[in-house]
């Protein structure tokens, strides 16, 4: 199918930190399908189609944002659609924390490094809740809008896990984390990495599925089941040094289990990650676990629950 291709506004491309993108315009009735654009002759179409043969038959609405700043790669699908966030959003809280001790020039307290990285590390809500009470959603919003997430609402009545997320803005936030900015310090970029980097192992699935053993990975998931669109389930993974730098979101929802969004999230993982590094092995100790586990975040339906394992 012949696609015409438009590009996304510069001003998206100066806030998110990713290069200019062209995306096609699909036939009015045709399923959605990735849209990849590279510097690395022949990439962008083997990207579009392993990612488009990972997600072959599978029933799930699937969001997806890849950008490799080192080889000039993006690929692009569904990146406006709004999800619930689950818990993938407690990187944007501990950014929002980050953010407002910069601007006070202050370091981190010892109890705030303690809820930090129990919210990052283990997912834990209680340590979540607190940090999103403290901060308020006026500061979380104002780190949004320093960040360029304009598409991001925070959850209302403290529901953190309902907050709306697009792959678009979760990839910003990616940018903002990996990348030398005004917005937060490189310190306080490098101690968020840090807690993305130090997951528990029951916690290490998604995005880091076939990632390269020559790179440091940085995750952080989520997922959440709803009477309404099934089960969220979503990765967001950062991939840094010895030659790489780049970050891709995965973001889903109609699944009809966890592990139903698990799968398909590592299958579009390990297509992305062998396109980019076709000559490097895949790690062997980072990998994800046998028995994917996440916590589940409060929703007005029912209370929150911490490490739930995904079900086959």
């Amino acid at each position: 199918m012949i696609r015409q291709r438009t590009a996304i506004t510069a001003a998206l491309a100066a806030a998110a930190m990713v290069p200019t993108l062209l995306t096609a315009t699909p036939a009015a009735a045709a399923t959605p399908q990735v849209t990849c654009v590279s510097k690395k002759a022949g990439l962008a179409a083997k990207l579009t189609k392993d990612i488009n043969a990972a997600l072959k038959g599978r029933t799930s609405t699937t969001a997806i944002y890849l950008n490799d700043r080192v080889g000039g790669t993006t690929c692009q699908l569904r990146g406006t659609q709004k999800f619930d966030s689950a818990s993938i959003v407690k990187s944007t809280v501990l950014a929002a924390l980050l953010h407002d001790a910069d601007r006070a020039k202050r370091s981190l307290t010892s109890r705030e490094k303690s809820l930090a990285t129990a919210m990052i590390t283990k997912s834990d809500n209680n340590s979540t809740t607190a940090l999103w009470k403290q901060l308020g959603t006026t500061k979380v919003q104002r780190f949004l809008t320093a960040a360029g997430m304009t598409q991001t609402v925070p959850g209302k009545s403290g529901y953190w896990g309902l907050t709306q997320i697009t792959a678009r803005d979760q990839q910003i936030l990616l940018g903002r984390l990996t990348e030398k900015n005004g917005l937060l310090t490189d310190a306080s970029r490098a101690y968020a990495l840090k807690l993305m980097r130090a997951v528990v192992s029951s916690q290490r699935w998604g995005t880091p599925a076939g990632a390269p053993s020559t790179a440091a990975v940085q995750v952080k998931n989520g997922w959440l089941p709803r009477a309404t669109l099934g089960w969220r389930v979503h990765s967001i993974g950062a991939f840094t040094g010895r030659g790489h730098n780049y970050s891709m979101v995965v973001l889903t929802h109609n699944n009809k289990t966890m592990q139903d969004g698990v799968n398909t999230i590592q299958a579009v993982a390990r297509a992305i990650h062998k396109d980019i590094n076709p000559a490097v092995a895949a790690r062997s100790t980072f990998v994800p676990t046998a028995v994917p586990y996440e916590s589940v975040p409060a929703t007005p339906e029912r209370a929150a629950t911490e490490a739930v394992p995904a079900t086959r």
